[in-house]
């Protein structure tokens, strides 16, 4: 996998068909890597259709891949990128996140270390919490205070593998505020630009939440908003480099504000902004970030060097190409 060169590895991807896991196979596709086992938990939705024009050769549904790693019916793998878990900030049921973001995780780490896999699994920047104690990638995790059950986690593993001292000998990656193609099966979860795009269509307007800090006026809480083609990219740089070790922040390295968001989507529209505060539901009130900025120093001294794409870019793109003829990524495009 030297240089980014995946097409003779033997890869499995964890969340494949969801959004950042399919965007991973559509990278290793253009490529020229197609020895994919995807894993994932189909369901009910639509999510399938983002693994239409994907290349891979075989699928397994979640609950099936550790018995099958174990029994070894799957064979070896050079490379897991483990994305699979339950997304959800609002998600309250605790033991479901503990086994399915946390023992899962667990589990599979254990067995790609003894069966010398390359591990690179996603973390998160909820992990954070608030950012009173930093955004860095090299912050002391007993820190870290996250502001939800989701957040604690991806938080947990990240504590377990440094506790077990391993954490040098994989890869956690903390994605920022990642949005792009290939996300409209997550519900509440989309991004803004994918919740909105009908909406502007059909109404002219965006919704933004107020502010309940006098810190930041309403529309100006901050986010590290990155494009999944620059999320991927980073990531398959990582987990190309084999002295890559412990945890780093994937992100653009600048906050920008909801408001810088919403007029892109305007912009890439061609429609004057319309914008509407209303009130955020009290339930998240105590929970909401005002603020994310990934540090990327540590990414860049691992020797990513490409640039990354500007908001306004990332969201015309986004939506001339994909939401508006209503397109997956494509290998071939």
């Amino acid at each position: 996998m030297k240089s980014g060169d995946f097409s003779s590895a033997r890869v499995l991807v964890t969340g494949g068909a969801g959004f950042i896991g399919s965007a991973l196979v559509w990278d290793l596709n253009r490529r020229g890597c197609e020895d994919i086992v995807v894993c994932d938990l189909l369901g009910t939705s639509e999510k399938w259709r983002n693994l239409t024009p994907l290349r891979f050769t075989d699928y397994v549904e979640a609950d099936a891949l550790l018995p099958r790693l174990q029994n070894g019916a799957l064979g070896k793998f050079d490379l897991i990128l483990h994305m699979g878990a339950c997304s959800s900030t609002m998600e309250r049921d605790a033991a479901y996140l503990i086994r399915n973001n946390y023992e899962f995780t667990r589990d599979l780490a254990a067995w790609s270390l003894a069966n010398e896999a390359h591990f690179v699994y996603a973390s998160s920047a909820a992990t954070y919490g608030d950012g009173s104690a930093g955004m860095s990638d090299e912050a002391d995790l007993d820190t870290l205070r996250p502001l939800n059950m989701y957040g604690y986690s991806k938080h947990l593993f990240d504590l377990h593998a440094t506790r077990d001292r391993f954490l040098n000998k994989i890869v956690g990656l903390k994605y920022f505020n990642v949005f792009g193609p290939n996300e409209d099966h997550k519900g509440d979860m989309r991004s803004l630009v994918c919740k909105s795009f009908s909406q502007v269509k059909d109404e002219g307007v965006i919704r933004l939440f107020k502010s309940y800090r006098p810190d930041y006026r309403d529309g100006e809480q901050k986010r590290d908003f990155l494009y999944v083609k620059d999320a991927v990219a980073m990531t398959l740089h990582l987990a190309a480099n084999k002295k890559a070790g412990g945890l780093y922040n994937i992100g653009s390295g600048a906050a920008r504000t909801w408001l810088d968001l919403a007029n892109s989507v305007f912009a890439a529209l061609g429609k004057k902004p319309n914008i509407k505060f209303i009130e955020m539901p009290e339930e998240i009130r105590d929970k909401y970030q005002y603020f994310t900025q990934a540090d990327i120093s540590r990414l860049r001294a691992a020797g990513y060097r490409q640039k990354i794409t500007p908001l306004e870019d990332a969201v015309a793109d986004y939506v001339k190409n994909y939401l508006e003829p209503d397109q997956r990524l494509e290998p071939s495009a």
